[in-house]
């Protein structure tokens, strides 16, 4: 038998012939079987989207937990959250504790500490109680900072947070209003807007509040700027959410670690500018404050140095405690910062 007529004999499969041709004849039975398949079927770009902007509030909401084990594992911080609430009981109890008008006049003028058990504090040149001022001072105090921290924190978070997320000419226009504030004097553009209007509490706090946005807001912006390119930003735009959605609960809530810390320190320093124009007698003359006390007992140092320490140290330990409070979000909120240290 010739070596020809053996090769005829044995038949070749066809699906063997060559390796190419049998990977296109496997591809085309695919095909016809499936012709309507896609390379990944069980994958839906909304649900992704949805995934993906789930995962990161379910991270950030770890992270809160995480931080506020810091915090609450931090000395300083502890120290801070102590005096911070002896200051709100002392504000709070005043008006069982001290019941009347502080500004009444209850007793001899001059009376030092000890002297008399009625009054702990002692009086001051008018025969007032300065332990009951202290405590309604208090009051004040803690009113006009909270109440200012807000007002600056409303008007600092929407400017940067739209200045920051929309950018462009929109950016270019209101940096130039942050600017143009920044160029004043804080403390001189609060004199003259006290000045301006009838001195009161709620004039003192409205003030306060419009010159200490500006330092929120280039926070928040610089911040949305960061974030605005974030997946979940872009994964919240794919969906069609609102700017407003995408601005208050997408990118607001992975900003407020920076803000938290400011706003402790916003409390403080509005603390000390009430304190400081009450002491200039700018403040609101139907309420004692702290700053008042000091600026009545200016003028006594030698003789009564008590009417300036008791109000002094009582403002010292107020912005003592938002400091420290502040010092311990900083370290809670930002890990690396701490790690450094």
């Amino acid at each position: 038998m010739s070596l020809s007529s053996s090769t005829q004999a044995l038949p070749i499969p066809p699906a063997a012939a060559h390796p190419l041709a049998a990977a296109q004849a496997a591809h085309s039975s695919t095909s016809s079987a499936e012709p309507d398949a896609a390379p990944w079927p069980n994958l839906h770009a909304p649900d992704a989207v949805r995934t993906s902007t789930s995962a990161a509030n379910a991270g950030s909401g770890s992270q809160g937990y995480r931080a506020l084990r810091v915090f609450l594992r931090n000395p300083t911080a502890m120290l801070g959250c102590g005096f911070l609430l002896a200051v709100l009981l002392l504000a709070v109890t005043a008006p069982w504790l001290f019941p009347g008008d502080p500004l009444d006049m209850v007793a001899q003028p001059f009376l030092w500490p000890g002297q008399d058990a009625a009054y702990l504090l002692g009086t001051d040149s008018m025969g007032r109680d300065v332990a009951a001022g202290i405590a309604h001072g208090a009051r004040v105090s803690l009113l006009v900072g909270v109440s200012a921290t807000l007002i600056g924190l409303s008007l600092g978070i929407g400017i940067g947070a739209v200045s920051g997320y929309f950018g462009g000419w929109v950016d270019d226009l209101l940096q130039r209003v942050v600017v143009l504030f920044q160029t004043i004097p804080s403390f001189i553009l609060l004199v003259v807007l006290v000045a301006i209007a009838q001195p009161a509490i709620s004039t003192i706090v409205v003030a306060i509040g419009l010159v200490t946005w500006p330092t929120v807001a280039r926070l928040v912006r610089a911040e949305f700027r960061a974030l605005r390119h974030k997946e979940f930003v872009l994964a919240a735009r794919a969906l069609g959410y609102s700017h407003s959605r995408i601005i208050l609960r997408e990118m607001l809530p992975n900003a407020l670690p920076p803000i938290i810390v400011t706003s402790s320190v916003m409390v403080a320093s509005a603390i000390l500018l009430e304190s400081a124009l009450s002491f200039m007698g700018m403040g609101d003359p139907n309420v004692v404050s702290w700053g008042s006390m000091i600026g009545m007992g200016r003028d006594l140092l030698r003789t009564a140095w008590y009417l300036t320490a008791a109000p002094g140290l009582a403002i010292v330990f107020a912005v003592l405690a938002f400091n420290l409070i502040g010092d311990g979000l900083n370290d809670a909120l930002n890990p690396r910062l701490s790690q450094e240290r």
